[in-house]
């Protein structure tokens, strides 16, 4: 049995995303590089719970920390989630078409695919757009000396949600259902958009924090 991507070493990984195999692609990247940024959120809270000297912020960073660990784990599923789903698109490819039935039900079987490669991007853009607002949380409450690190947070889980958009976009483009196309199309402006905001704010904060 083929191992998932998230226990790949990450030479590994890497070394198989840049090989001429079509998945993992950019949207697996995307979801390791929101988990990648909500762990680094994760070692800002646990820098800070404890220290005497952020005593007073402890109630506010342990649920941050909590969820964050529980987000990391979603993320990382969502690596793999997003090469299985495009494997479901490639293996429409070996269906038979000889006959106009069997034609019919490769149309239906690609249409549900799509849908499904739509959603799993999708899904990763609500999971980091949740990430950032915890991010947020820590600003102005977390250990100083890894403010750094919060920043870079931000960034790799902006990088994510980008990358993860052009996942639904270039999905969501073959799609046939166009109640299902405005749905996930404007859904997915709008998580753009909110996280973008989240994310420019903690970067701000932090470069302001930094100089």
């Amino acid at each position: 049995m083929e191992k998932r991507l998230v226990d790949l070493t990450i030479t590994d990984f890497v070394a198989k995303l840049g090989s001429d195999e079509p998945a993992p692609g950019g949207g697996s990247a995307s979801a390791l590089a929101a988990a990648v940024g909500a762990a680094l959120t994760r070692m800002v809270c646990e820098l800070t719970i404890g220290k005497k000297k952020y005593a007073e912020f402890d109630e506010e960073m342990k649920p941050v920390l909590s969820s964050m660990k529980e987000l990391t784990d979603k993320l990382l599923n969502a690596i793999d989630a997003d090469t299985e789903a495009f494997n479901k698109v490639s293996a429409v490819f070996t269906m038979p078409k000889e006959t106009d039935e069997d034609k019919e039900k490769r149309k239906a079987a690609m249409q549900e695919a799509l849908q499904y490669a739509t959603q799993v991007p999708y899904h990763t853009m609500e999971l980091i757009l949740e990430g950032l607002e915890l991010t947020a949380k820590a600003i102005g409450k977390s250990n100083t000396n890894a403010a750094s690190d919060l920043g870079v947070a931000a960034l790799t889980m902006k990088s994510g949600l980008y990358g993860s958009w052009l996942n639904v976009l270039i999905n969501i483009g073959g799609v046939k259902d166009e109640q299902f196309r405005n749905e996930y199309s404007e859904k997915g402006q709008a998580l753009l958009a909110k996280g973008t905001e989240v994310a420019d704010y903690i970067y701000d904060e932090i470069e302001k924090s930094l100089v």
